[in-house]
């Protein structure tokens, strides 16, 4: 998948928000299940490495996605 972090962190929640939705009608279906989980990891992954890059646009991005922040441990 190529593009900016951003554009990509945008995909995949444009993805969680519609595999959400399909998984709330279908509680058995596990490997959509998996297919999020992986996909959260992902956008995880991203959000984590745009933080350390560039804090200003890692704060843009998490308000108009409507996204909470990552947990810093």
């Amino acid at each position: 998948m190529g593009g900016s972090i951003e554009f990509q962190v945008f995909c995949f929640t444009n993805k969680i928000r519609r595999l959400t939705s399909h998984l709330e009608l279908h509680k058995k279906d596990y490997s959509s299940q998996r297919g999020l989980r992986k996909i959260l990891g992902k956008r995880q992954r991203l959000l984590v490495y745009l933080s350390n890059k560039n804090v200003v646009s890692y704060k843009e991005l998490i308000s108009k996605l409507n996204i909470r922040e990552l947990n810093t441990r």
